[in-house]
């Protein structure tokens, strides 16, 4: 997919490690205050590498690059993760940023997830506004989660609304009577 400027999107493929890994590690230690090593990068692009994506120019320089994973969560729900996410300064407020989160929501919604997560520092609002106008939703805040200190909020959106009323608490398929806990009578 190439836009007029001469940007397109690509899916990561294991074919083009030699091309990207580099790339995307210096990408993202720019970025990100995280010290990610290969082994961090090779875990998720090795078992999902189809879940991340890459923005490229007309000369195939990177962009800016999302990585996800999906999974069981706890023996529950599917859950996507976006674990790293980045565009270059220079780069940033051309929706980039925005084109790929929405590439790996949808890829993870076709494959069935039933919610998607991620965290993201809390003096990172351009990272915040991002996920809140596409959705997600401020679940915790991480106190002192990043290694230089900083806390994270963790967000989530909400694929599907099992999903969401499971961490209510409720249950449609269990909304009997026979169902409910018993109240004492009233005085």
């Amino acid at each position: 997919m190439t836009n007029r400027e001469g940007l397109h999107y690509v899916q990561y493929h294991s074919s083009k490690e030699s091309t990207y890994l580099s790339a995307i590690r210096q990408l993202i230690s720019n970025d990100l205050s995280e010290p990610y090593s290969i082994y961090v990068y090779r875990y998720f692009l090795y078992q999902w590498g189809d879940l991340c994506f890459l923005a490229l120019d007309e000369q195939e320089n990177m962009l800016g690059v999302v990585i996800s994973k999906l999974e069981p969560h706890r023996g529950g729900p599917m859950r996507g993760y976006i674990a790293m996410l980045a565009v270059q300064k220079e780069h940033r407020g051309k929706g980039i940023a925005t084109k790929l989160v929405r590439m790996a929501i949808d890829i993870m919604i076709e494959r069935d997830a039933d919610e998607i997560a991620l965290e993201t520092e809390v003096t990172n609002t351009a990272a915040m506004k991002l996920y809140e106008r596409l959705g997600f939703l401020r679940s915790k805040r991480l106190h002192r989660y990043y290694l230089n200190g900083n806390s994270a909020f963790r967000f989530v959106l909400f694929v599907k609304e099992s999903a969401f009323t499971s961490r209510l608490g409720y249950d449609d398929e269990n909304d009997e009577d026979e169902n409910q806990p018993e109240l004492p009578p009233s005085a």
